[in-house]
Formats: C-alpha cells, sequence, structure tokens
C-alpha cells in the first residue's frame, strides 16, 4: 500500500534524529516515514544514519564504558529515579507516540507498556544487592584458607535490538538493566517503533546519562547485520523473531559475542474440566486480543477439556463480540490495528489455511475494508495440528480453541511446539495447578491468569526450545548483563601444598589425601587421615588453627 502523509499535517513532516553521546545526529542514508497503522499515512520521519554514523555510537560506547562502568551503584540508581520521574511526568505524551506509532490503545500503553517500565525502573533502582560480591568458602580442604568471592561485572558496550509490538516497555527496561549493571548501551529499535526509541534516547539525555553511555540509533535495517557483527560489542540483547534471532546468533558468533535471545512464542492456555469457566473465558480473551494479538506471550492456542469445551467456547465468543475494534484514536477502543501490513497478510494467511483444512471461524475471520490494518478478533473452532494457526507463531488477533478428552492429551498437544516462552493452565485444584506447573515446557507458567508476568519487573522472562535462552526481567535478568568473575586471595606466607619442589612427603600426602577425604566409609578414611596428620609436609604448609576452623571437611 502506497504510504500518505497524515491529514492536517502542513509542509513536510517532522523529522526525528538519533541520539548519539547526547547529541542528535542527522542520518545520511536518506529517511524512513512513520506510519499510523490505524489510517496508513505518514505522520513523521526518521532520518537514517549510514555506516560510519552507527560505527561512531559504538566508538562512543566503548569510550565511556571505563567511567560508566566504574561508577558507584548510587550514581546508576540516581539515573533511573530521574528517567522514571520524567516517564510520569510524560507519561500522556508517552502513551499517545505509541498509539500513533504501533496502535495500541493510550489507555492500553499505559497498562501495558508505561506502567511496567516504571516498575522496571524501580525495581532496578533497589537492585543492588544483586550485584555485590558473594563470598565462597572452598569446600576443597587443601583450599579452605583461601578468601575466595565472585563479582559480577559489566560486558561493556550491550547492543540493544527491540522489536515493534512493545516499542516502549521493553526498549526502555532492557536499556535500564544494561546500565544499571554497569554497561553502556547502544540501542536499535525497530523501524516501526523508531520514534517511540528515539523519544527513550531523549529521556535518557534529560536525565543526566553520561555522553556515550547510551545512544539510540535509526538505522536501516541492511546496516544492522554490521553492528551485531562489530568486535566492540560485547554482548547482544535481541527481542524479536526465531528466524531473526537466528540471524543474530550466526553473526555474532563470528566474534564468540555472547547473546540473550528473547524470540518468538506460540503460547498455549489448558483449561481444566474444573475451572471456572467464566474466569478463564474473560481471561483468556485478554491474554489473546491485547495489544491486537501482537504479544510474544499472547494466548495462542486453547485445549479445553471435553465436558467444558462447549459452554468455554460459547463463553469465548461473547466476551470476543463486545470488544470495540477501531482506530485508538477514537477512544473507547479496545483493539487497534496490526502495526504493520506484513503481519495483517500473516494473520489472514493463518486463518485462510485453518478454514481450508476444516476449522469453524465462530466470529471474525475476514479483515475490515478501509485503510488501516485491522483484523476483528477472530475465535476458531475444530481446529487441529495440521494447521498452521496450531503450529506457526500468528502475532495476532486469533484465538484457535481445540477440545481435547483428557489433562494428559492437552498437556501432550501443550509441549507439541518448537516454542516454550509461556503457558497459562486454568484450573481450582492447588494439586492440578502444581502438576501443570512442572509439566509443561516453557519458561513462564501461569495458573488463573497469562501475560501479566510480563509487566512484572521482579519475574525472570524467557523460554525455551525456539523461544531463546537467556533470561530478562528480575534479578536473573540484571546478572545477564554481567559476567561472573571469580578472585581468590591467600594470605598464607608459605609455600602452598601442591607447589614444587615433588618429593617423598608430597607424595606421601597425595597418596593420602584422596582416602582420606573421599573414602566412602571411616575404614576407609580414618587410616588416610591419621597418615596425613603424621605428614610434616602437610604441617610446614597448614597450620593447625587452619585445620581446626575447616575440620568439618576432613569428618
Amino acid at each position: 500500500m502506497a504510504t500518505l502523509p497524515e491529514r492536517g499535517i502542513a509542509g513536510a513532516l517532522p523529522v526525528h534524529h538519533s541520539w548519539i553521546e547526547n547529541r542528535e545526529v542527522e542520518g545520511r542514508a536518506g529517511v524512513r516515514p512513520a506510519v499510523n497503522p490505524a489510517t496508513g499515512r505518514a505522520f513523521a520521519q526518521s532520518s537514517l544514519l549510514d555506516e560510519a554514523q552507527a560505527a561512531s555510537a559504538l566508538a562512543a560506547a566503548r569510550a565511556a564504558f571505563a567511567a560508566w562502568s566504574a561508577s558507584p551503584f548510587r550514581e546508576r540508581r540516581r539515573l533511573l529515579l530521574r528517567v522514571r520521574a520524567a516517564v510520569l511526568e510524560q507519561a500522556d505524551e508517552i502513551a499517545r507516540l505509541i498509539e500513533r506509532e504501533q496502535g495500541k490503545p493510550a489507555v492500553e500503553a499505559r497498562a501495558v507498556e508505561i506502567l511496567p517500565a516504571l516498575e522496571s525502573l524501580g525495581h532496578l533502582a533497589r537492585a543492588e544487592t544483586a550485584l555485590r560480591d558473594e563470598e565462597v568458602r572452598s569446600p576443597v580442604l587443601l583450599l579452605a584458607p583461601k578468601e575466595c568471592r565472585v563479582q559480577y561485572v559489566p560486558y561493556g558496550v550491550v547492543l540493544v535490538v527491540t522489536p515493534w509490538n512493545y516499542p516502549f516497555l521493553l526498549a526502555l527496561s532492557s536499556v535500564a538493566t544494561a546500565l544499571a549493571a554497569g554497561n553502556t548501551v547502544v540501542l536499535k529499535p525497530a523501524p516501526a517503533g523508531a520514534l517511540v526509541g528515539l523519544r527513550i534516547g531523549a529521556l535518557f539525555r534529560d536525565a543526566g546519562v553520561p555522553e556515550g553511555a547510551l545512544s539510540v540509533v535509526s538505522v536501516d535495517d541492511t546496516l544492522a547485520p554490521r553492528l551485531v557483527e562489530d568486535p566492540r560489542v560485547a554482548k547482544i540483547l535481541f527481542i524479536g523473531g526465531a528466524a531473526t534471532g537466528r540471524k543474530v546468533m550466526a553473526g555474532a558468533a563470528r566474534n564468540l559475542t555472547p547473546v540473550v535471545l528473547e524470540l518468538g512464542g506460540k503460547d498455549p492456555a489448558i483449561v481444566c474440566r474444573d475451572a471456572d469457566v467464566d474466569q478463564a473465558a474473560r481471561g483468556i480473551v485478554w491474554g489473546a486480543f491485547v495489544n491486537a494479538g501482537q504479544t510474544c506471550v499472547s494466548v495462542e492456542r486453547v485445549y479445553v477439556e471435553e465436558p467444558v469445551a462447549d459452554a468455554f467456547k460459547a463463553r469465548v465468543v461473547e466476551e470476543t463480540r463486545r470488544l470495540r475494534l477501531g482506530d485508538p484514536a477514537a477512544r473507547e477502543v479496545d483493539v487497534g490495528p496490526l502495526t504493520t501490513e506484513r503481519q495483517l497478510q500473516v494473520v489472514e494467511e493463518h486463518v485462510a489455511d485453518a478454514v481450508s483444512r476444516g476449522a469453524v471461524v465462530l466470529t471474525g475471520g475476514r479483515r475490515l475494508d478501509g485503510p488501516g490494518h485491522f483484523y476483528p478478533p477472530t475465535v476458531l473452532a475444530g481446529v487441529d495440528h495440521s494447521m498452521r494457526i496450531m503450529r506457526e507463531e500468528t502475532f495476532g488477533p486469533v484465538l484457535p480453541i481445540m477440545s481435547v478428552p483428557s489433562l494428559e492429551e492437552a498437556v501432550r498437544l501443550a509441549n507439541d511446539s518448537e516454542y516454550g516462552l509461556t503457558a497459562s493452565a486454568w484450573t481450582r485444584s492447588a494439586a492440578t495447578a502444581r502438576l501443570l506447573q512442572d509439566r509443561l515446557a516453557a519458561g513462564v507458567v501461569t495458573v488463573n491468569d497469562c501475560v501479566s508476568s510480563l509487566g512484572d519487573p521482579a519475574a525472570p522472562y524467557g523460554g525455551v526450545k525456539s523461544s531463546g535462552f537467556g533470561r530478562a526481567h528480575g534479578l536473573p535478568g540484571l546478572r545477564e548483563m554481567t559476567q561472573v568473575k571469580y578472585v581468590t586471595r591467600d594470605p598464607r606466607r608459605r609455600p602452598l601444598l601442591w607447589w614444587y619442589p615433588y618429593t617423598a612427603g608430597h607424595a606421601r600426602v597425595m597418596a593420602a589425601a584422596g582416602p582420606a577425604l573421599h573414602g566412602a566409609s571411616l575404614r576407609q578414611r580414618l587410616p588416610a587421615q591419621l597418615a596425613l596428620l603424621r605428614s610434616k609436609h602437610l604441617w610446614a604448609r597448614m597450620s593447625p588453627l587452619e585445620l581446626l576452623r575447616n575440620v568439618d571437611k576432613l569428618l
């Protein structure tokens, strides 16, 4: 579809630029329109950096790393809290920008992007303990006198690549996590969320982020692989589709750059025969259609036990038909457009494939005529795993429901997927809930709710199988932005037991040490322990006080 200027804008469209070293940098590689998905019309543009300009962002981040990584956590905390205050003050403007560029209603943008972002900033500001050194006591008797610690140290320059479906929450929380850990960051937002990403750059600049510690770059996607393959990048956090994630991983392999991949999902919901059908229907309808289904943790398939299947489907259809679809700028809209024309095509293809194989459309099922990327919330029945709608990520407002004879079959089908991001279960039974939490193959399992874990900054977020690896959010997500460093100091001023020269006394100690420490029975250990205690070679290198302090390791 041709992109037209949005009505009401006089003259040339406003142009927004990248942020490098706290300054706006006009790109030399042309401009890209920002299109309102509700109207199909451009309302602004972003200038695109060329390769040299993008490389300068990495150079600036590398130069800023030494000072930022050495800064005390209280300085990082102050930055995060200043950003939080700015987000709170500008929440209405940010919500309207998300609504206009990405398509979710402003009220939903506040609920699923801005409020969780505020929570994330607050949580990270209180997370200093996760980065503190941890004392380690060696279980090895001969090493016990050493003073040992595990440190969590920043990587360096972190490249953050984020998607268009949650352009504010995912980008801001990822940037804040990497900065809180002491890294410097280059953020590359998705083209369809570029203006929101650039707004994040402005927020941090105004909050006083040091020059070079954060850059936000608007580049053509053909240039993105150069960033991934740049040896100055110390770690990559990529959030997006599995196909692109594989390309990122391949590019990162050139320099053995570590990656965190937060990829797609085909998230199942299991509705048990003892579930509260009304609660399950209302929760799953929201989980399927929030953000027009463009959520990696959306409910994308449902397995409902046969005794409650008819009642559940009837309630889902009833709830779905109440949803108000339209331009979110008109207000009182529940579901807005899909963000891109391509995603709308994927939804159409999946529904058409399902119907051709016998699926029944209970409501919806056909894109709206007129401008914009609108597809009505759609419910399908009569589905099975021969259909793309049950195997591939749809990422749109479609809810396929499959009746199953037993809970065992529901679990089998839920796990019969290349993905494993999140799953939800709906039951009144605590025992059934524990069983499903244990048996569902997913990074997150939620009972009697769905999707909400994405908004909990304390909840580790990530998947298994083709849904990626590594974790974001929570303390595990913060530690993902650090390298584990083991440091040790030996306070003794004497030769250590295993140093040269290898003498007869050394040989006797080493021969006795194995059975003394690891013999299966006291009969095995005791003679060897007595041999150790009689060894002059041992006492020349370990004091009686050191042995007394660690006698538990001998016993």
